[in-house]
């Protein structure tokens, strides 16, 4: 590309990744200040010299979730908190986690919200334990928040699913997990109109190059996004560490801190 065409297509590349980012802004947000609330909470239970529990944990973080799922329009399809089994006092392994139902969604309305129901005892043939599943071990790793998918989701909706999770510390130890899931279907309604009306291809993908939106109708969501050009461009922008990073006809442009990736090939 010369470089007035290659600058064009920066532009136009980084303009679209912001607006991505924004979609997910509201999203990070509550995730952080549920982090926030959670936390003081624990140090509430320690200044009181109180054990941590479910039967109090539960109830404060349904006033946080509920409305959060409740609201018409919102990206938002679960919600809740994920305990480090141990830490409860009354609950060894406990999910707190609420989902608004997807067929709601899909005909445009709020939908109802239900509880997740849970397996909870290890020695149950239907047990899982979560601290093996990405949106849990990275947080723990990493002390950051993290943006696991997108995936199908087992656990709650057996469809495709991106999940934000924040570890929340207290005592310095990681205590569980705050997150937010957000259903694909949802998200593609969002995000599509901004890669619509763009010359050339727009796909969004995940860290590992699975297919979250995109313009082009034959790239699925889920499905790994291929081609030498397109690997080149996401391997130059790890290692360059920079905005955006080109290589051919292909540009890969970060969004933001959502470790979600567009590739624009113009």
């Amino acid at each position: 590309m010369n470089g007035t065409v290659a600058e064009h297509d920066e532009r136009i590349a980084e303009r679209i990744a912001e607006r991505i980012e924004g979609t997910f802004a509201p999203v990070f947000a509550r995730v952080d200040s549920w982090r926030s609330a959670v936390q003081e909470q624990f140090g509430r239970f320690a200044a009181h010299g109180r054990a941590a529990s479910a039967a109090v944990l539960d109830p404060f973080m349904a006033a946080l979730a509920l409305p959060a799922l409740e609201e018409p329009g919102g990206l938002m399809t679960g919600a809740g908190f994920v305990a480090t089994p141990g830490v409860l006092a009354d609950a060894p392994w406990h999910l707190a986690w609420w989902l608004r139902e997807i067929s709601g969604l899909d005909r445009g309305d709020r939908g109802g919200v239900r509880r997740l129901d849970t397996v909870d005892d290890p020695d149950s043939d239907q047990f899982r334990d979560y601290r093996e599943l990405e949106w849990w071990k990275v947080p723990e790793r990493t002390g950051q928040r993290h943006v696991t998918g997108p995936y199908v989701d087992y656990l709650c909706t057996d469809d495709y699913t991106i999940t934000v999770t924040a570890p929340v510390a207290h005592d310095g130890r990681m205590v569980g997990v705050v997150g937010i899931d957000v259903h694909v279907s949802r998200l593609e309604r969002t995000i599509l109109p901004l890669l619509r009306d763009v010359p050339g291809t727009c796909t969004v993908v995940n860290h590992s190059r699975r297919v979250v939106a995109s313009n082009d109708s034959h790239r699925v969501t889920g499905t790994l996004l291929r081609g030498d050009d397109v690997q080149l461009a996401l391997t130059a922008l790890q290692e360059q560490g920079s905005a955006s990073a080109a290589v051919g006809e292909t540009r890969a442009a970060r969004c933001g801190d959502t470790s979600l990736i567009l590739v624009f090939q113009g």
